[in-house]
């Protein structure tokens, strides 16, 4: 009886009434588990459904990664060159789509405030420039892997032509230096027969002064001189009007200028014009936004590129020169007016043929 009164008093004191024997049992439970007092505690974790599927997602994503792991280990251990191929591949994939989504934000913000393309800054213009043309050669393979199991043909013409057919961020860092010495060698090609057009000219220009100076240029690219700012700003109203203004320009001579820009010269005049003009266009645009953020901004990489797309092969030229000769075609560039490109387009000839390390 004293042992039930015990046992009523603490079930009041717990707010509820337990029979003796159901508290006798806990009490033994609670003694075996090391709990000697307190009031009894569920032994399950109960995890909402959110908790349930964030942590099914968590491991998921872990074991993912540890195959992924020993896929790239088995790959690098039997197969090491088509894991070069392959490495290289997957991080050109991840810098195609972060481009993709770059250009999605510039072209998102461009609508949301009415921005043109002109008055971007430098780094947003090049950005865009280059994914047009990315995305032109990516749309090329995509029509050719429309056919049934044309697919696995378009993996091996990626593979025997990887310059013609891959952009560069599928290219490895050899064949990067490779592919770039081989399109400047094509565009090299084209520098003799532009030169020799300027030289033709020289009797047509009607100004006397302007003759001269034509003739001591053309001299001075034949001497392998590196021609000064000056000597070719000399030479702006040639290029604004007859005989070699843009509109002015005959097909031999737009076909030769389109090969010197890397610009396909399998068009009609009429085309070759248009493209001529319009690529001269955005290169002068480039210029300018360059010229407000200041050549000492870019980094080594975007110095080379700038170069590179303006004529000068600088795979193999020091940083240093490599910005000395962007400040001059610079200057060049901000001090020409619309129609007044024509200069520009030439001027990837005139300054770069004989510029020092060039030569290669």
């Amino acid at each position: 009886m004293a042992l039930s009164r015990v046992c009523w008093a603490r079930a009041a004191l717990w707010g509820s009434a337990v029979p003796p024997g159901l508290y006798v049992v806990r009490r033994l439970q609670f003694v075996r588990s090391g709990l000697t007092w307190g009031a009894p505690r569920s032994s399950k974790l109960h995890l909402s459904p959110k908790a349930d599927v964030k942590s099914l997602i968590s491991y998921v994503v872990t074991k993912t990664k540890v195959i992924n792991g020993k896929y790239h280990r088995f790959l690098d251990r039997h197969f090491p060159r088509f894991y070069v191929l392959y490495t290289i591949f997957m991080k050109g994939l991840q810098m195609l789509w972060a481009d993709a989504k770059k250009a999605r934000r510039i072209k998102t913000n461009m609508w949301k405030h009415n921005i043109k393309f002109h008055q971007l800054p430098y780094r947003e213009m090049e950005h865009l420039r280059q994914f047009r043309r990315d995305v032109t050669k990516c749309l090329f393979l995509g029509i050719l892997s429309i056919p049934p199991f044309a697919n696995y043909l378009v993996f091996l013409l990626m593979y025997l032509f990887p310059r013609q057919l891959l952009i560069q961020h599928f290219w490895t860092p050899k064949q990067q230096i490779d592919f770039l010495d081989i399109y400047h060698a094509l565009r090299k090609q084209s520098h003799p027969a532009i030169l020799c057009y300027l030289e033709k000219v020289v009797p047509l220009i009607s100004d006397a002064g302007l003759q001269w100076h034509m003739t001591e240029l053309c001299t001075k690219m034949q001497r392998g001189t590196h021609p000064a700012v000056h000597d070719i700003l000399a030479l702006r109203e040639c290029f604004a009007n007859h005989p070699l203004g843009m509109d002015q320009l005959r097909a031999l001579q737009m076909k030769a200028l389109s090969r010197a820009m890397l610009l396909t010269p399998y068009l009609p005049s009429v085309l070759l014009r248009h493209r001529l003009k319009t690529h001269t266009t955005v290169i002068h645009q480039l210029d300018k936004a360059l010229a407000k953020l200041g050549v000492g901004q870019l980094t080594p990489q975007e110095v080379k590129s700038a170069c590179y797309l303006r004529g000068l092969n600088s795979t193999h030229i020091a940083e240093e020169r490599c910005r000395t000769w962007l400040g001059e075609w610079l200057q060049i560039s901000c001090s020409l007016k619309e129609t007044e490109l024509s200069l520009l387009l030439h001027n990837v000839v005139l300054l770069s043929i004989n510029y020092v390390g060039s030569r290669r």
